[in-house]
């Protein structure tokens, strides 16, 4: 899978000289339909990413995975989110079905009365311990009967934006830190705290819920035990919404929601260990990954939503794929030999196309695209609007592919711009579940196909860490000149 320096077929000449290469490069899993045949993948490349995989041990690899043995060799863990659904080492997944009942009680507590009246719940973390929980209950919680505001940001502006429609009388904090040592998620607590007591609430600490896979920190915290919900430290944070961490989503769609969403997690962590080659949905879309990066010098991957339920997937994903394949070196600290992550960025339907397509018809850089569509509507509109929305998506696809020649060079499309399509049968927790994990699951194929650790993030520290010593009064002259005038100008 060297870079490709022959002339490679166009997608029409793929289409004409493979008459089944619709029904080889699309599938369809639980409720997903994956549609791969407008990418530039051939058989021959197919064939040589299988041979790369099994060079670098991907059945292995993916066999330690769902084992639960250690993945992530830099930290000497496990990557035990998995077992959130029923996978992994057998102790793991009673652990952490263990856990999950105490998660259940606590929300059954909650929709019994045990905190009084709630109408609100305050969500605070940040990067997985809020990504995740919020594409959930943005994208499947329309209907519940409870106000859930997602705080993340340390700027004051966006606690002020986040408690603005909630009750606090009637509001429930919950506070998610792995380590629940997180500065910005602490001062967002405590600012929630503050709130709290302004507003004249009684025993505000009360109102707390935390999520953590450090219990006796929250402790310390002066969260009573029995509102301390645990996950285990195998679970990464922009892997973590299986877990406890994922408490709001149960608590604003009910429990039963939360269990569909595992097991459609399941079913594509079922697919994506008993399935093969190219007929492995999550290992085709790696292919397609490393095709574009490698061979066609792919600097970033476009994903759009149409739907509006789906805005914040892009930046799900966004954390997801860039944390994990961010990375310079391989997993034994030896430099890479191949680009790792592109740049993941994206839209919601057809605002994106009135923004961003110029480029992608006519511009001169090559980006993959993704739609991800929902076959049907739940909105109370006419019907036509939701036909338009994903003709809309299949038009983009096919006009990208096709493209238009013209005699006029400014109205001319250059086509044979590759795209894929996930369509959802309907957009429910089974489908979202089981969509998030094929995401998950094509971020740990790429990982292993470069033979880095998608399971580290070590690169999000270095300017956490200045910053903190700068706010502890470190000496300002170990920085640069920039940095230090910066400083000054602002004030600090």
């Amino acid at each position: 899978m060297a870079a490709n320096t022959k002339q490679l077929a166009t997608l029409d000449e793929l289409f004409r000289a493979e008459p089944d290469r619709l029904s080889r490069l699309s599938h369809e899993i639980a409720g997903l339909y994956f549609d791969w045949s407008k990418t530039h993948l051939d058989q021959a490349f197919i064939d040589a990413a299988i041979q790369r995989a099994e060079k670098m041990g991907f059945a292995a690899a993916r066999d330690a995975l769902f084992s639960g043995a250690v993945v992530n060799p830099s930290e000497n863990r496990p990557a035990t989110h998995i077992a959130e659904r029923g996978s992994g080492a057998p102790d793991e997944v009673d652990l952490a079905t263990a856990r999950r009942q105490r998660m259940r009680a606590l929300v059954d507590a909650v929709e019994a009365g045990a905190f009084g009246d709630v109408t609100g719940i305050l969500h605070i973390g940040i990067g997985g311990s809020v990504l995740g929980p919020h594409l959930l209950v943005d994208a499947l919680g329309r209907a519940s009967k409870l106000e859930v505001r997602f705080l993340s940001n340390i700027d004051g502006q966006a606690v002020d934006d986040a408690v603005k429609a909630l009750d606090p009388a009637t509001t429930l904090v919950v506070v998610v830190s792995k380590t629940f040592t997180t500065a910005e998620t602490l001062a967002n607590m405590e600012a929630a705290l503050g709130w709290l007591r302004e507003a004249g609430v009684e025993d505000p600490e009360g109102r707390l819920i935390a999520v953590t896979a450090a219990p006796e920190n929250a402790l310390d915290a002066g969260i009573d035990e029995t509102r301390i919900l645990q996950f285990g430290e195998g679970v990464g944070g922009r892997y973590s919404l299986w877990s406890a961490v994922g408490v709001s989503f149960a608590l604003a769609l009910g429990w039963d929601a939360f269990e569909e969403l595992l097991e459609g997690a399941a079913e594509m962590d079922r697919h994506f260990r008993f399935s093969d080659g190219g007929a492995n949905v999550p290992l085709l879309a790696a292919f397609a990954d490393r095709l574009y990066v490698e061979d066609r010098g792919c600097q970033s991957r476009a994903v759009f939503g149409y739907d509006e339920r789906l805005r914040l997937l892009p930046f799900y994903l966004q954390q997801l794929e860039m944390e994990s394949n961010g990375k310079s070196v391989t997993t034994t600290g030896k430099p890479v030999d191949h680009p790792t992550a592109p740049v993941t960025w994206g839209g919601t339907g057809t605002d994106a196309q009135h923004a961003v397509f110029q480029l992608l018809h006519q511009g001169t850089v090559l980006v993959p695209v993704e739609f991800v569509a929902v076959r049907e509507s739940e909105d109370t509109q006419a019907p036509e609007h939701h036909r338009q929305l994903v003709l809309n998506a299949f038009a983009q696809g096919a006009a990208l592919m096709q493209g238009r020649a013209s005699d006029d060079a400014q109205r001319a499309y250059p086509g044979n711009r590759p795209s894929s399509t996930i369509l959802l049968d309907r957009l429910d927790p089974r489908t979202l579940g089981a969509l998030i994990a094929f995401y998950e699951h094509r971020t740990f194929a790429n990982a292993v196909l470069l033979g880095i650790n998608p399971f580290d993030q070590f690169g999000v520290e270095l300017g956490k860490q200045i910053a903190r010593q700068l706010s502890e009064g470190a000496d300002e002259d170990a920085l640069d000149a920039s940095t230090r005038a910066l400083i000054e100008r602002a004030g600090l």
